[in-house]
């Protein structure tokens, strides 16, 4: 099994009590933006500026975690997402959370891409594929646990301000932990020196992969989170206009989002990448996701909302794995590079995303759906006749018994 690998295990651990810290907010941060006299547009420009420096410096630390190691770019992640925390928990006016979200988009985008790296550095092709189910498994585990622990936080705390601060507290407490037991996974030799000949020719490698066949799910990717932005944007807003829900509800519902995320990518995805090959794991996560989109526009109740978010989700639980496996079985360059400039597309369509979606919201509350679902019909079409053409990553035949 792929937890005997114990970097894995220990990655798997740290990413969880990560995804708990950003599930434990999930359902706080519209309603306490709201509370700070925020809008659905402000709320969409506060998401996009996480998402807006994500973008430019995503790529920058994975290539950085190429030169120096992946360990101490994750620790300065942990440490500005821990930092971004208490400043939303101190906040006491909008401008404060433009401020958390933008030392938060920083520093807390050298976690993710690093991660990814460490799963390549750690894995050999066969359990590429299952290694990174792993990593969406242990982002969704903490979606399961996450939203239940804010909502009650909030509730019992009867401030919206507490979550914050608990999820500061179980970062804080993940970072000397990770320090003293999570190895290092880029041996010195293998990593990029960094020297004047050597820069031109990342550079150079990295343009290349932009005009290579990675290119298409640098686009998917980029469709996936401009798609999903358009849900998680204006979530909240869209569920206390419809239903009068609040954090108790949206507790529940990401909840089971999450345990739907870790069955499918903990169990399925890995086997289903081997299997059937990642771009057919896209192309049905793709319409799945579509489909999800406009079922939720017809939801009538807190189970039939739940149900149809949480097929939306399940096909994100398939798209962001296959072309995480595929760009990195792919890249002719460092994984923490590559892997940064794919951050770099997901928080592009995070930075438009959410903007887009607090502006048409004020048409009608349906429409940002719709306009996802199309977006993602987009992207499975564009990926149906560009990812035939592509170079693609061959589905591992089983091995033969006897």
């Amino acid at each position: 099994m792929l937890f005997k690998n114990r970097n894995i295990a220990i990655l798997f651990a740290g990413l969880f009590v990560v995804m708990m810290g950003f599930g434990i907010i999930m359902p706080i941060l519209p309603m306490y933006a709201k509370s700070l006299g925020a809008t659905s547009l402000h709320l969409g420009m506060i998401m996009a500026t996480f998402s807006f420096f994500q973008f430019i410096f995503a790529p920058i630390w994975g290539a950085l975690s190429d030169r120096i190691g992946r360990k101490p770019i994750l620790m300065l992640g942990l440490v500005g997402y821990m930092l971004s925390h208490l400043i939303n928990g101190f906040a006491n006016s909008v401008a404060m959370l433009f401020v958390s979200r933008t030392l938060g988009g920083i520093l807390s985008s050298a976690v993710l891409p690093t991660a990814m790296a460490f799963i390549s550095d750690v894995t050999g092709e066969r359990e590429r594929g299952a290694g990174m189910g792993v990593f969406g498994a242990a982002m969704g585990a903490g979606v399961i646990f996450g939203p239940s622990i804010g909502g009650f936080v909030s509730h019992f705390a009867n401030s919206f301000r507490a979550p914050f601060f608990v999820a500061a507290g179980l970062v804080a407490l993940l970072i000397p932990l990770a320090w003293a037991f999570l190895p290092e996974s880029l041996p010195r030799e293998r990593r990029v020196t960094g020297t004047p000949e050597e820069k031109p020719r990342r550079l150079q490698e990295l343009a290349n992969a932009l005009r290579s066949e990675l290119a298409i799910y640098f686009v998917v990717a980029f469709l996936t989170s401009f798609a999903a932005a358009n849900l998680e944007g204006i979530f909240a807003y869209f569920s206390l206009d419809k239903f009068g829900f609040g954090p108790r509800e949206m507790g529940l519902v990401f909840t089971v989002i999450g345990v739907v995320s870790v069955l499918m990518q903990g169990f399925l995805v890995g086997p289903g990448i081997n299997r059937y090959g990642e771009n057919r794991l896209i192309l049905v996560g793709l319409v799945g996701t579509a489909i999800g989109f406009i079922l939720l526009t017809q939801s009538w109740n807190l189970l039939s909302l739940t149900a149809f978010v949480t097929l939306n989700m399940a096909g994100g639980a398939l798209i962001r794995p296959g072309l995480t496996s595929a760009v990195s079985k792919q890249t002719r360059t460092g994984q923490g590079a590559t892997m940064g400039v794919m951050g770099s597309f997901d928080s592009l369509g995070r930075i438009v995303g959410p903007v887009m979606a607090g502006w048409l919201y004020h048409f009608h509350i349906n429409v940002p759906y719709f306009f996802g679902a199309g977006i993602m019909l987009v992207g499975a079409l564009i990926a149906l006749i560009s990812l035939r053409r592509a170079q693609t990553p061959t589905p591992i035949p089983r091995p033969e018994t006897d």
